[in-house]
């Protein structure tokens, strides 16, 4: 990691594993002798990582996961949980925004972002892995929207906004209303997880995608991301258009220069970014 990453962090995360590997940044869940759960300090601190993302023009990739064969059990049940049940409603309502904000986050940061998935993947990992651009999984993973479970709505940090997008209205109600897991096998099929791994393979399998995606046009995947993001409330007329203005701000860069020159002289281009 160089000097530049460091000033920006400041720190090692506290919360959870931070590297940093030509340009993939791989970010771990670590408490795997309780399925890795999220603490209120956890939340806070990944959330006020995916928002400094913007500002690190080092990582061009990011993968988050899990240790010990688990991605994530979500909220503490014991530090979270249990304190949300004395909660205020001011208190709880700036509880939920502040989850909410670290699905923001990881959308809104320019970086593509894949989960690996294996083993416990509910409740908040849910949310993490569904907000996540791309998610690798195994067959032996279990994820689960458990909010209704615990007497609360699945309407939980964008899920009824994003999930029905990934997989389908009315596969989405089911899991928003049962809580019930999806396994590996239904989450490949209904398109939740772009690929199958092994769970030694997974995490491998997931860095080489963030290599190869680091090591293009790094530039023009922050405005594909954006784009993604955006145009879930485009008309069709408005996506195109705002696609052309895009494209066209794209056409200004050197990576697409870079492009053309290979292109021409039979060879392949190396983007920097720019």
């Amino acid at each position: 990691m160089n000097a530049k990453t460091n000033s920006i962090l400041e720190k090692q995360p506290e919360h959870f594993l931070w590297s940093l590997n030509r340009g993939v940044a791989t970010i771990t869940i670590n408490h795997p002798e309780r399925k890795n759960p999220l603490t209120f300090e956890s939340y806070a601190e990944m959330r006020d990582l995916f928002r400094k993302l913007v500002y690190i023009d080092e990582v061009k990739a990011v993968v988050i996961t899990g240790n010990g064969g688990n991605f994530c059990s979500g909220g503490d049940v014991h530090e979270i949980i249990g304190p949300l049940t004395k909660m205020s409603m001011k208190e709880l309502l700036e509880f939920t925004r502040m989850t909410g904000d670290l699905v923001k986050a990881i959308k809104n940061c320019p970086q593509p972002v894949i989960a690996a998935i294996d083993g416990v993947c509910v409740g908040a990992g849910a949310i993490i892995a569904m907000a996540s651009d791309i998610r690798l999984g195994t067959r032996s993973a279990k994820i689960s929207f458990i909010f209704s479970k615990v007497g609360l709505a699945g309407c939980d940090m964008g899920a009824c906004a994003i999930l029905p997008r990934i997989i389908g209205q009315g596969r989405a109600a089911e899991l928003l209303f049962s809580g019930r897991n999806m396994s590996g096998d239904e989450a490949e099929n209904w398109g939740f997880f772009n690929q199958i791994h092994e769970p030694k393979s997974l995490l491998n399998e997931a860095q080489k995608m963030a290599k190869m995606l680091a090591e293009g046009p790094n530039f023009a995947h922050g405005i594909t991301k954006t784009m993604l993001n955006q145009e879930w409330s485009m008309s069709i007329e408005q996506a195109i258009e705002s696609e052309a203005q895009a494209q066209a701000i794209c056409m200004q860069t050197e990576d697409f220069v870079r492009a053309y020159n290979a292109f021409v002289n039979k060879g392949i281009p190396t983007f920097k970014g720019n």
